[in-house]
């Protein structure tokens, strides 16, 4: 039989860290080991009671079990809208401006595939969320990182990005509040953004899922005058909501760009379930004690994330935002993976490694909060043993 090959984009790209690494964790657990994931960002939380309540009541209407349309009900594009406008002061059309998502994940390979062309340039940080990466490499397009520095705040250097050969360049993709490091958006990074794409006519694409989380002024890029006419920003339940397995996220962006993304999703996906979408519109109404309330926990975990830091003799960034604790190794230490690593065989604790992020991330570690209080005082408890 003729030997049967995958198309060249399963070559381009590895199975994700982070699913291979807990297949590990899930074999040391069966042989008893007992690891505590401090790896994963996925919230344990639960969403608000209301929300909750929302979905029992229509999970029981026999008529909200079809398909539904692939721009969502109009409930769910009102209540993103006026979610937009009330934290971020935004004004978006809920009808041309709003598209809901099954996840932002989803969003960033729907717009990849509708605005790259095999070859297009796109630009990429470093560190970033391994995903711009490896949906770039499926679109087939040219990736060009550029570094994200400690010593700048993390953000883009603009004079070295004007270095660039940027004539073939169709995308950039931006993290405000950033995943991994924490660091916080500006309004002035988001006007120099806005600038950088009109100049360059490079589509910035401003992923914003963590801005509700430790931060007390959730910004948005689309907050800067005319930032429509080249920004999408993507959005999403998951972090903000303690709505990771719901799949509830959306993108914004000016009526065209829209449209173009819908072309994509309607001929690779369906519409959400509808008590869900139900559901969102009333977790979006969340009010300011909610926020509140979930931050004390994340503030109390975070103090303990930062112990379990110092035991590792690594340092941090007290002015970090988001559901992680970003910390820089010790100088004598052989790399990040080799002390995540060393934190996962030895105390049986799963650390994330910064080189997953990028080249710029091989002397970081990174610690998520969506762990209980108790397994962190233990996690602490047991890298004290290994550091002694």
């Amino acid at each position: 039989m003729k030997t049967i090959i995958p198309a060249n984009r399963v070559n381009s790209v590895s199975e994700y860290y982070f699913s291979k690494k807990l297949k590990e964790v899930a074999e040391m657990n069966a042989a008893g080991k007992n690891v505590i994931n401090l790896g994963v960002g996925s919230p344990d939380m639960p969403p608000s009671p209301e929300a909750i309540n929302t979905f029992r009541e229509h999970v029981k209407n026999a008529g909200e079990h079809g398909y539904q349309p692939y721009v969502g009900i109009p409930e769910l594009r009102q209540g993103f809208a006026e979610w937009y406008k009330e934290w971020y002061n935004v004004d978006l059309d809920p009808k041309t401006e709003v598209q809901p998502l099954i996840g932002s994940k989803e969003g960033i390979l729907h717009i990849s595939l509708a605005f790259l062309n095999p070859g297009d340039g796109v630009l990429i940080p470093n560190p970033g969320y391994p995903t711009y990466s490896s949906v770039s490499h499926l679109a087939e397009a040219t990736l060009i990182p550029y570094e994200l520095k400690e010593e700048l705040g993390w953000q883009p250097d603009f004079e070295e990005l004007e270095k660039l050969d940027l004539s073939n360049v169709k995308l950039m993709w931006t993290n405000y509040p950033n995943m991994p490091t924490g660091a916080k958006a500006t309004m002035e990074l988001y006007e120099k953004l806005v600038a950088f794409g009109k100049k360059h006519g490079i589509v910035i694409c401003n992923d914003n899922p963590y801005s509700f989380i430790l931060n007390d002024t959730p910004l948005s890029i689309l907050s800067v005058p005319g930032a429509k006419e080249i920004c999408i920003e993507l959005n999403s339940m998951s972090k903000s909501h303690n709505m990771p397995g719901w799949r509830m996220a959306m993108l914004a962006s000016n009526p065209q760009f829209v449209n173009w993304v819908l072309k994509v999703k309607s001929n690779i996906d369906s519409g959400q379930f509808k008590p869900m979408q139900y559901a969102a519109v009333e977790a979006l109404k969340a009010t300011r004690e909610w926020y509140d309330g979930m931050n004390r926990v994340y503030r109390s975990r975070r103090d303990l994330a930062g112990q379990i830091m110092t035991a590792l003799g690594c340092t941090y960034d007290e002015n970090q935002v988001g559901m992680f604790l970003w910390g820089k190794i010790p100088a004598t230490a052989p790399g990040s993976e080799a002390i995540a690593d060393k934190v996962l065989y030895e105390a049986n604790v799963f650390l994330t490694p910064g080189f997953i992020f990028g080249s710029q991330g091989e002397r970081y570690i990174r610690i998520s909060l969506c762990c209980k209080n108790e397994a962190l005082a233990e996690a602490l408890e047991r890298v004290k043993k290994i550091n002694k």
